[in-house]
């Protein structure tokens, strides 16, 4: 009886109906790949590395926090103007404006109206514009106001105009005011000149610009 040749899984040769069975190697191949992504579920990102800090997002704007109802602004060829509104904080916490920005001005402040040795002035409202929580604040002729300064195109009646404020914390509120004529109390809101006459009777008005109470 002729020898039996043996493989290395023990078993003869050749199988018992006489056929030898070949395994494609392209099938091998898909096997091979298949098995290996086992245990991974879709693409990773790289894990960062121990102590890398996240990168900071970007300000987010804060529409929710901090909307203006009824925005609009005193309609002027040139030079100055302002904008008014109703700041309202729709949040828990105190909400703070310390600075805007207006396509059609280069320089914008936040103001307010003060009474300096008997006389009516404006000036910049130091640390902002505060809101109190679930509360409301005025922008107003002869308030707090948002001042536009060498504006670059004439304010018409009806004009939208963009602006965008910044909060303390660095978000940012975008809302458009609109251009309307404002005859109450006259004010031109123009440096040195009458805020509570016609532009003639400079130094005789009610209402200047000014710096401090000093």
């Amino acid at each position: 009886m002729p020898a039996r040749r043996i493989t290395r899984a023990g078993t003869t040769g050749f199988p018992r109906n006489g056929v030898r069975r070949t395994t494609p190697a392209g099938l091998l191949v898909a096997v091979a790949m298949v098995l290996g992504g086992c245990g991974s579920q879709g693409v990773q990102e790289p894990a960062a590395a121990p102590g890398t800090a996240a990168p900071a997002a970007a300000p987010s704007a804060a529409a929710s926090v901090l909307t203006v109802t009824d925005p609009w602004v005193k309609t002027t060829k040139k030079g100055m103007s302002a904008a008014f509104g109703t700041l309202v904080n729709n949040t828990d916490a105190e909400v703070t404006i310390v600075s805007g920005v207006s396509p059609i001005s280069p320089v914008i402040e936040l103001h307010e109206v003060v009474d300096s040795k008997g006389k009516m002035i404006m000036r910049p409202k130091e640390g902002g514009i505060v809101i109190p929580p679930k509360g409301t604040h005025q922008l107003q002729p002869g308030g707090d106001h948002i001042m536009l300064m060498g504006v670059t195109e004439a304010v018409r009646p009806g004009a939208q105009i963009p602006f965008t404020l910044t909060l303390k914390d660095g978000r940012t509120v975008e809302f458009t005011a609109v251009g309307k004529d404002f005859a109450g109390g006259k004010e031109d809101y123009q440096p040195g000149m009458d805020m509570g006459g016609d532009k003639a009777d400079k130094g005789d008005g009610d209402m200047h610009m000014g710096e401090s109470d000093g």
